[in-house]
Protein backbone atom coordinates (compact mmCIF):
# COMPACT_ATOMS: atom_id res chain seq x y z
CA UNK A 1 0.00 0.00 0.00
CA UNK A 2 1.64 3.29 -1.33
CA UNK A 3 1.95 5.82 1.50
CA UNK A 4 0.34 9.17 0.79
CA UNK A 5 1.88 12.42 2.14
CA UNK A 6 0.42 14.62 4.24
CA UNK A 7 0.24 18.08 3.46
CA UNK A 8 -0.37 21.75 4.64
CA UNK A 9 -4.07 22.84 3.66
CA UNK A 10 -2.22 26.66 3.08
CA UNK A 11 0.96 25.99 1.20
CA UNK A 12 1.18 22.35 0.15
CA UNK A 13 4.55 21.59 2.12
CA UNK A 14 4.94 18.17 3.63
CA UNK A 15 4.04 17.89 7.02
CA UNK A 16 5.41 16.19 9.66
CA UNK A 17 2.20 15.03 11.59
CA UNK A 18 -0.96 14.96 9.23
CA UNK A 19 -3.45 15.76 12.30
CA UNK A 20 -1.71 19.87 12.66
CA UNK A 21 -3.60 20.63 8.97
CA UNK A 22 -0.71 23.65 8.62
CA UNK A 23 2.73 23.85 8.78
CA UNK A 24 4.88 25.70 11.08
CA UNK A 25 5.26 28.13 8.70
CA UNK A 26 1.46 29.10 7.83
CA UNK A 27 1.06 28.81 11.68
CA UNK A 28 3.65 31.56 12.34
CA UNK A 29 2.19 33.42 9.45
CA UNK A 30 -1.71 33.10 10.91
CA UNK A 31 -3.10 36.85 11.52
CA UNK A 32 -2.08 38.17 14.66
CA UNK A 33 -4.61 39.84 16.92
CA UNK A 34 -4.46 43.37 17.27
CA UNK A 35 -4.05 45.00 20.32
CA UNK A 36 -7.50 44.17 22.34
CA UNK A 37 -8.99 43.67 26.34
CA UNK A 38 -8.02 40.07 27.76
CA UNK A 39 -11.78 40.50 29.31
CA UNK A 40 -13.97 41.27 26.34
CA UNK A 41 -11.88 41.11 22.95
CA UNK A 42 -12.65 44.65 21.64
CA UNK A 43 -9.88 46.78 20.47
CA UNK A 44 -7.97 48.16 23.78
CA UNK A 45 -4.67 49.88 23.92
CA UNK A 46 -2.72 47.43 25.68
CA UNK A 47 -3.64 43.70 25.80
CA UNK A 48 -2.30 42.95 29.59
CA UNK A 49 -4.99 45.21 31.25
CA UNK A 50 -8.64 45.41 30.89
CA UNK A 51 -10.53 48.20 28.98
CA UNK A 52 -12.16 51.08 30.82
CA UNK A 53 -14.99 49.72 29.84
CA UNK A 54 -14.79 46.23 32.01
CA UNK A 55 -13.02 48.02 34.63
CA UNK A 56 -16.15 50.18 34.82
CA UNK A 57 -18.63 47.43 34.33
CA UNK A 58 -16.40 44.18 33.87
CA UNK A 59 -18.24 41.11 31.60
CA UNK A 60 -19.70 38.24 33.49
CA UNK A 61 -16.48 36.30 32.71
CA UNK A 62 -12.64 36.90 34.04
CA UNK A 63 -10.76 36.63 30.63
CA UNK A 64 -11.34 36.05 26.78
CA UNK A 65 -8.92 33.97 25.11
CA UNK A 66 -9.52 34.14 20.48
CA UNK A 67 -7.07 32.22 17.62
CA UNK A 68 -7.72 35.24 15.56
CA UNK A 69 -9.98 37.89 14.12
CA UNK A 70 -12.66 35.84 12.17
CA UNK A 71 -10.72 36.31 9.10
CA UNK A 72 -9.03 33.79 6.46
CA UNK A 73 -7.87 31.15 6.76
CA UNK A 74 -9.41 30.63 10.32
CA UNK A 75 -12.85 31.49 8.80
CA UNK A 76 -12.18 29.13 6.39
CA UNK A 77 -11.41 26.38 8.29
CA UNK A 78 -14.42 27.61 11.13
CA UNK A 79 -16.97 27.43 8.01
CA UNK A 80 -15.66 24.45 6.26
CA UNK A 81 -16.36 22.48 9.84
CA UNK A 82 -19.55 24.28 10.86
CA UNK A 83 -21.54 24.33 7.51
CA UNK A 84 -19.62 21.37 5.55
CA UNK A 85 -19.27 18.67 8.10
CA UNK A 86 -16.07 18.58 7.47
CA UNK A 87 -14.27 16.99 10.73
CA UNK A 88 -10.85 17.08 9.54
CA UNK A 89 -10.57 20.71 11.04
CA UNK A 90 -11.67 20.47 14.36
CA UNK A 91 -8.31 19.51 15.90
CA UNK A 92 -6.75 21.89 13.55
CA UNK A 93 -8.99 24.60 15.57
CA UNK A 94 -8.55 22.71 18.97
CA UNK A 95 -4.79 22.94 17.69
CA UNK A 96 -4.73 27.09 17.69
CA UNK A 97 -7.00 27.22 20.84
CA UNK A 98 -4.59 25.39 22.42
CA UNK A 99 -1.82 27.48 21.79
CA UNK A 100 -3.74 30.67 22.41
CA UNK A 101 -4.74 29.00 25.70
CA UNK A 102 -1.10 28.57 26.08
CA UNK A 103 0.03 31.86 25.73
CA UNK A 104 -2.34 33.43 27.98
CA UNK A 105 -1.27 31.08 30.33
CA UNK A 106 2.36 32.31 30.11
CA UNK A 107 1.64 35.88 29.95
CA UNK A 108 -1.35 36.45 31.77
CA UNK A 109 -0.90 33.29 34.72
CA UNK A 110 -4.17 31.83 33.23
CA UNK A 111 -5.29 29.04 35.69
CA UNK A 112 -6.23 25.42 34.18
CA UNK A 113 -9.98 25.38 34.31
CA UNK A 114 -11.73 22.45 36.84
CA UNK A 115 -14.38 22.06 33.98
CA UNK A 116 -14.79 23.07 30.13
CA UNK A 117 -18.25 23.52 28.87
CA UNK A 118 -18.82 24.02 25.43
CA UNK A 119 -21.76 26.08 24.08
CA UNK A 120 -24.87 23.63 23.15
CA UNK A 121 -26.74 24.06 20.18
CA UNK A 122 -30.71 24.00 19.94
CA UNK A 123 -31.53 20.31 19.63
CA UNK A 124 -32.92 20.75 15.85
CA UNK A 125 -29.86 22.74 14.75
CA UNK A 126 -28.01 19.84 16.09
CA UNK A 127 -30.16 17.26 14.75
CA UNK A 128 -29.88 19.76 11.23
CA UNK A 129 -26.25 19.85 11.51
CA UNK A 130 -25.98 16.35 12.93
CA UNK A 131 -23.14 17.50 15.31
CA UNK A 132 -21.99 20.24 17.39
CA UNK A 133 -18.63 21.84 15.91
CA UNK A 134 -18.02 23.75 19.44
CA UNK A 135 -17.90 19.89 21.12
CA UNK A 136 -15.52 18.93 18.59
CA UNK A 137 -13.05 21.12 19.23
CA UNK A 138 -13.97 21.28 23.47
CA UNK A 139 -13.25 17.75 23.49
CA UNK A 140 -9.87 17.72 22.55
CA UNK A 141 -9.32 21.06 24.80
CA UNK A 142 -10.30 18.81 27.58
CA UNK A 143 -8.40 15.44 26.94
CA UNK A 144 -4.57 18.00 26.20
CA UNK A 145 -5.77 20.52 29.47
CA UNK A 146 -6.11 17.37 31.64
CA UNK A 147 -9.39 18.58 32.55
CA UNK A 148 -13.31 17.61 32.73
CA UNK A 149 -15.68 17.96 29.56
CA UNK A 150 -19.33 18.18 30.29
CA UNK A 151 -22.12 18.75 27.32
CA UNK A 152 -25.10 17.77 29.80
CA UNK A 153 -24.42 20.73 32.17
CA UNK A 154 -25.45 23.75 29.67
CA UNK A 155 -28.51 23.64 27.73
CA UNK A 156 -29.86 25.31 24.99
CA UNK A 157 -33.60 25.27 25.36
CA UNK A 158 -34.83 28.02 22.93
CA UNK A 159 -34.17 28.47 19.68
CA UNK A 160 -31.95 31.48 18.29
CA UNK A 161 -31.42 33.06 15.03
CA UNK A 162 -27.92 32.25 14.04
CA UNK A 163 -25.65 35.05 15.84
CA UNK A 164 -23.60 36.38 13.00
CA UNK A 165 -27.20 37.02 10.63
CA UNK A 166 -27.67 39.66 13.69
CA UNK A 167 -26.34 43.27 14.57
CA UNK A 168 -24.19 43.78 17.78
CA UNK A 169 -26.70 45.49 19.60
CA UNK A 170 -29.30 42.55 18.43
CA UNK A 171 -26.67 39.89 19.64
CA UNK A 172 -26.85 40.28 23.72
CA UNK A 173 -30.55 40.16 23.49
CA UNK A 174 -30.87 36.90 21.12
CA UNK A 175 -29.64 34.85 23.81
CA UNK A 176 -31.33 36.01 26.51
CA UNK A 177 -33.48 32.93 28.60
CA UNK A 178 -31.67 30.82 25.81
CA UNK A 179 -29.85 28.35 28.24
CA UNK A 180 -29.67 26.78 31.27
CA UNK A 181 -27.67 24.96 33.30
CA UNK A 182 -28.54 21.44 34.72
CA UNK A 183 -25.68 21.07 37.41
CA UNK A 184 -23.84 22.66 40.36
CA UNK A 185 -21.05 24.36 38.95
CA UNK A 186 -20.80 27.47 41.55
CA UNK A 187 -17.52 27.86 42.90
CA UNK A 188 -15.64 26.08 39.85
CA UNK A 189 -13.47 28.06 37.20
CA UNK A 190 -14.99 27.25 33.95
CA UNK A 191 -14.03 27.50 30.42
CA UNK A 192 -16.66 28.09 28.21
CA UNK A 193 -15.93 27.50 24.82
CA UNK A 194 -17.41 28.48 21.53
CA UNK A 195 -16.21 28.21 18.13
CA UNK A 196 -16.70 32.29 17.17
CA UNK A 197 -16.83 35.09 19.85
CA UNK A 198 -19.62 37.76 19.03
Amino acid sequence: MPLIDSLCWLCQRPLAIAQHGICSICLSLLPALPDCCYRCGLPAEQRLSPCNECQQKPPAWSQLIAVSDYCYPVKYFITRLKFYGEDKYAPLLSRLLLLSWLDARRHRQLKRPQLLLSVPLHHTRHWKRGFNQTALIARRMAHWLKVPYREDILIRHRATPPQQSLKAEMRQHNLTNAFSCTGDIRGLHIALLDDIGS
